[in-house]
């Protein structure tokens, strides 16, 4: 099994977008992916469990905020950074193996059209790259 770590500022958008989207689609292939948050908010976004919940992904007991300090010591074969903020603020990870960052932009505030298209946008862009990356160990 290999492990991805999805590191974002608040862990209520992007990164758990992003951690459903892997676990959906990879964990066939025996990826397992977790998210965090560099300063986690109190809960998940509600348009993001909206959608989640649209597309048959959303686990109540899985996806939620949480600090990266509960990863710190879990060995992950990546580890991703989805915004600039937490890439410059990502704590270190010392057992991860590889890492990537790709910034997707924050639809927090925004209507539910711009979380589907930032999902959307996740899928087409990340999805590709931790297989890549994955492949290549």
């Amino acid at each position: 099994m290999k492990r991805v770590l999805i590191v974002c500022t608040g862990n209520s958008c992007r990164s758990i977008m992003a951690e459903a989207i892997i676990n959906s689609y990879l964990s066939i292939n025996g990826v397992e992916a977790f998210s965090c948050g560099s300063n986690p908010k109190i809960r998940i976004n509600p348009f993001t469990q909206q959608l989640l919940e649209e597309r048959g992904v959303y686990n109540r007991e899985v996806y939620y905020p949480k600090s990266c300090e509960e990863f710190k010591n879990m060995e992950f074969d990546l580890v991703v950074t989805v915004c600039n903020s937490a890439k410059e603020e990502c704590p270190n990870f010392p057992n991860a193996k590889e890492r990537l960052h790709i910034n997707f932009e924050d639809p927090e505030g925004k209507d539910f059209k711009e979380f589907e298209k930032t999902f959307f946008k996740i899928r087409e862009r990340l999805l590709p790259k931790v297989e890549e990356v994955l492949e290549g160990e």
